[in-house]
């Protein structure tokens, strides 16, 4: 008996700050992937936002760039289901060649991947895909609106506020002055729709304030400017499910340099990743519990990483951030996470997929026509 595969679209690259830390995670997951039940059909975006052929893709992925002059685009046809190869001005080309596809697996970290762009083209397409909808993947990436939703829900995060990239260029003075008597050093200043701790700087004097709110708003219209802590620890959790979601092991992170920067996640060779952490073990069960709120909070399925930080001293616990597009390299936090909670990275991939599919099937038991005769018969 031939099982047929399901042919797995694996959507890397992107239009954000984030493009090369994507092919870390489409490359791991391409070699990990059951080969007897997935068809993998590699789908490279070029920072410019071009679709690049399955064959070109896979080329990107040994090359590291995305140079492919071979475009496809996916129609928001919800009978199509197919990528089609357009011509060099996107027109679609008289004898296009489909490449079926039957679920999309999105690992574009940041902007348009991560913040329900891409999920809202397939849900106009009608396609399963792997993590959050359009709701919960814009909230968890813009961190002001994520931490309004958090508060909403009195789960325990620090003081922070945000400004705009034209506020700050037309009253910085101003600006300055409310951050300076409304805050205590150190502060940490993000982009707030950004992720992989680009654009971010931990400020330890007034002195630095002004650069580093230079630096965040030259990768995003929105500053977030949060108070920060000092003698902490930085703790992770992992969630998987739909409707009855689980939380991993919890992880502490040490990071080579003073926080978990972009060099100490993916240059720096010092991080530590200490699983299980070294926690009691209330502490540990309490940051799973407000793992599994936070990611209720905001209406995520499939998966995402909620990051902690967790005082020394006393082991007060305060929710940083949920990412539902977390980095997905065999060697990542979210994957090793579940491997240390008894699920190996092969096996994780595969449940994602399944969490996707089981998603797609009850979205589409939704009526989308009403009954007018009981309208007329009122």
């Amino acid at each position: 008996m031939i099982i047929k595969k399901l042919r797995v679209g694996l959507i890397f690259g992107g239009r954000s700050g984030e493009h090369e830390v994507s092919f870390c995670s489409a490359t791991s997951i391409i070699k990990a992937i059951n080969k007897d039940k997935y068809t993998v059909i590699p789908i490279g975006i070029t920072k410019e936002g071009r679709w690049i052929s399955p064959q070109d893709s896979e080329l990107a992925l040994q090359s590291g760039k995305i140079e492919g002059k071979s475009t496809v685009v996916l129609l928001n046809d919800p009978s199509g289901n197919a990528l089609i190869r357009t011509d060099n001005n996107q027109r679609l080309e008289k004898n296009s060649n489909l490449e079926r596809i039957d679920i999309i697996f999105p690992i574009l970290h940041g902007p348009h991947g991560e913040d329900g762009t891409i999920q809202g083209l397939l849900e106009l397409a009608n396609i399963p895909y792997v993590g959050s909808g359009v709701a919960a993947s814009a909230i968890s990436m813009d961190k002001d609106f994520m931490k309004i939703i958090f508060q909403q829900k009195n789960l325990p995060i620090l003081k922070w506020m945000t400004i705009k990239r034209k506020e700050w260029q037309k009253n910085k003075e101003k600006i300055l002055s409310l951050i300076r008597n409304d805050f205590e050093y150190p502060l940490f200043v993000k982009p707030a729709n950004l992720g992989s701790s680009v654009g971010i700087t931990k400020v330890h004097k007034k002195e630095e304030l002004e650069k580093a709110i230079n630096l965040a708003s030259s990768y995003d219209s929105k500053i977030l400017i949060e108070e920060g802590l000092e003698d902490v620890r930085e703790i992770e959790c992992a969630v998987l499910g739909n409707d009855e979601p689980r939380a991993s092991v919890v992880g502490e992170v040490r990071p080579a340099g003073e926080f978990y920067d972009y060099d100490s996640k993916y240059i720096d060779g010092g991080t530590q990743l200490i699983i299980p952490a070294e926690l009691p073990d209330d502490v540990s069960k309490k940051v799973q519990e407000i793992a599994l709120r936070a990611f209720k909070a905001v209406d995520a399925v499939g998966m995402a990483r909620v990051d902690f930080f967790v005082s020394k001293k006393e082991n007060k616990i305060y929710l940083n951030e949920i990412n539902t597009i977390p980095g997905f390299t065999s060697v990542s936090m979210y994957p090793r996470l579940w491997v240390a909670s008894g699920m190996p990275y092969s096996e994780l991939i595969d449940r994602l997929i399944q969490l996707a599919l089981e998603r797609h099937q009850d979205k589409n038991q939704n009526k989308i026509s009403y009954d007018e005769s009981k309208l007329l018969n009122k």
